[in-house]
């Protein structure tokens, strides 16, 4: 408020959204969010609305006629705040109208999409900084992600040309979920063993491929699991669909690729349960913090196999540094949470008490007493 530009990194469900929702009521004239996913502009609009605060959204979903009108409403102070994606931003039509707009403030959400080192790089976020030089006046700047190394904070700071930024980093730590690795003989015995524990609760599995995530959820209606799957292959009427059934929990799990990803609002996801390696960690802890938003404690389970290193290296042969990370962190022996916190700059505490290697009764530890016990028996 006090004017000066910010990057802000908080962990999922620490609330960045109200860090810039609540100034943009605030200011006056019209605030302006920058979004990487058509569903997660229409979840946040939606959010507001529902909260009795009036936000819109320009897609590339809308038809011209809707498009033009939102921009008419808008300009006529019926909005305060307009959420884009960074497309529109290089839209004439569109250029036209914010120079005849008061833009009090532009908001770039899931700001790490502007680095080539973060797991969701977006070509199109390198232009922000292009259209903020063309307005008339430049507004309140303000960048927001929930996962950035040091190496790519700078890169947003420089990517998006921020002046002398506040950096605000309030930890990556996140005490309320357990993490755990296991490397099962059996992903589809174990993804079962697992969900029979939590039939009543909420959760997310997510899958690398389009065709696996298929057969999971095949898997698990065939044993009486209401479950949704969500990937890129189906319609955007099919992903709505599926997505508002998990968010009403008319289906307790949701099957899914990365596809299923930044802006998923919902409290009560108890679990998240990733049914093969992902790429990358930052990737991977985005995905986990889905689970437990709600302050609850969750668990976030990581299934993995050498299939997995080569179905990945296969789909990203030039990503070997970041699967060779995420490759570390499936096989640390010493406390996951540490791996993950360090990996993103901070310094935490050797041991955690909760994740799987660190709690006495860890998948690991359980291991290595059947690893000692075997060959006490041999010894005997």
């Amino acid at each position: 408020m006090a004017g000066r530009e910010v990057l802000a990194v908080l962990p999922t469900g620490a609330g960045k959204s109200l860090c810039f929702q609540v100034p943009a009521l605030l200011l006056p004239g019209l605030t302006l969010v920058v979004s990487p996913l058509i569903s997660l502009m229409r979840d946040q609009v939606e959010h507001l609305r529902q909260a009795g605060i009036p936000a819109a959204c320009v897609d590339s979903a809308v038809s011209s006629n809707a498009y033009g009108r939102t921009l008419y409403e808008t300009r006529a102070g019926r909005y305060k705040l307009l959420y884009v994606s960074p497309e529109r931003l290089q839209n004439q039509f569109f250029l036209q109208f914010v120079r005849h707009t008061q833009i009090s403030m532009l908001v770039v959400d899931e700001a790490h999409c502007v680095s080539q080192w973060g797991h969701d790089f977006r070509p199109q976020y390198l232009q922000i900084a292009r259209f903020l030089e063309r307005l008339p006046v430049r507004p309140r700047y303000a960048a927001f992600t929930a996962t950035a190394t040091p190496r790519v904070r700078q890169d947003i700071l420089a990517g998006l040309c921020m002046r002398h930024a506040a950096l605000v980093c309030t930890g990556f730590d996140r005490p309320n979920l357990f993490f755990a690795v296991a490397r099962p003989a059996n992903k589809q015995r174990e993804l079962l063993r697992q969900l029979e524990k939590r039939r009543q609760e909420s959760g997310i599995v997510y899958c690398a491929t389009r065709m696996l995530t298929e057969q999971v959820t095949r898997f698990l209606q065939e044993h009486g699991f209401a479950a949704a799957r969500y990937h890129a292959g189906l319609t955007p009427k099919e992903r709505a669909a599926a997505r508002d059934r998990f968010v009403q929990d008319e289906v307790r799990v949701m099957v899914a690729t990365n596809a299923f990803g930044m802006g998923i609002d919902k409290g009560n996801v108890s679990f998240v349960i990733h049914y093969n390696m992902p790429l990358n960690l930052e990737g991977y802890y985005q995905e986990a913090g889905r689970a437990g938003r709600d302050g609850k404690k969750a668990m976030c389970l990581l299934l993995y196999d050498r299939r997995d290193w080569d179905l990945n290296h296969y789909l990203a042969p030039d990503k070997e540094d970041q699967l060779q990370q995420m490759w570390d962190y499936c096989e640390e022996r010493g406390c996951l949470r540490r791996h993950l916190l360090a990996y993103f700059g901070e310094e935490p505490a050797e041991r955690c008490g909760a994740c799987s290697n660190c709690r006495p009764a860890g998948l690991w530890q359980q291991f290595k007493l059947l690893f000692n016990f075997s060959q006490e028996k041999q010894e005997f």
